[in-house]
């Protein structure tokens, strides 16, 4: 079976069965690499930021990972709730809640879900009514993609090139595309490219820790 290009968010601002934030992601790259299907491919720096929306907790910790997987798109995404639950994530904490650890499916190569129609209606929600509606399917790309910074500036240490499927607009032409404003608050927290694997990474597997961003290895997925 083809291979796909699966593209993550990950996040943590409160600790969870793995330690804190920063720990927290770790593991939960480590529980990915491990459970079969998946091939961990870049990794990018960890950032701190603001918790969304604003005042609602902590401080996060926010990173982004691309996968190479055969597993179908709902298959991944039930794949990341396990690790999730693995890690201690709650979901009866309310949406915008603290929490121990965060998976986002963001994109699956140029695959648009449910449909056109449905992925614009909900890339075009207003705010109020993203803070009051949940799709109860799979959106993807997840349509707040454009318009999160905490997503795309990690998203752009390792896939900068990688076009949107409905407006082909890259992440670094998204990225310029917010407010100045929005990026002021997001600070490298870890920078994995000076730091070498094993502090890193050291428990990932030889064959998924080796095409990582490394202090040398600045290959650019698309």
């Amino acid at each position: 079976m083809a291979l796909n290009l699966a593209l993550i968010a990950l996040g943590s601002n409160q600790f969870s069965s793995a330690g804190a934030p920063a720990p927290s992601l770790r593991a939960a790259l480590i529980r990915l690499a491990e459970s079969g299907g998946i091939s961990l491919r870049a990794v990018s720096r960890f950032y701190s930021t603001p918790a969304f929306p604003a005042g609602s907790g902590p401080d996060y910790v926010n990173a982004c990972a691309a996968l190479a997987t055969d597993l179908t798109p709902r298959a991944l995404l039930d794949r990341l709730h396990l690790v999730e639950t693995a890690m201690g994530r709650r979901r009866d904490t309310g949406r915008w809640g603290a929490r121990g650890i965060d998976l986002d499916l963001l994109a699956m190569g140029d695959t648009v879900l449910p449909d056109r129609a449905n992925h614009d209606r909900w890339r075009a929600l207003p705010l109020p009514d993203q803070m009051r509606e949940t799709p109860a399917e799979l959106i993807l790309p997840h349509p707040r993609l454009a318009e999160r910074a905490f997503v795309l500036q990690p998203l752009a240490d390792i896939a900068p090139d990688w076009r949107h499927p409905v407006t082909r607009r890259s992440v670094t032409a998204m990225l310029d595309d917010l407010p100045p404003a929005s990026l002021h608050e997001i600070r490298v927290f870890l920078d994995n490219r000076s730091t070498t694997d094993q502090v890193t990474f050291s428990a990932l597997p030889d064959s998924n820790r080796k095409v990582i961003h490394g202090p040398r290895d600045r290959r650019r997925l698309r």
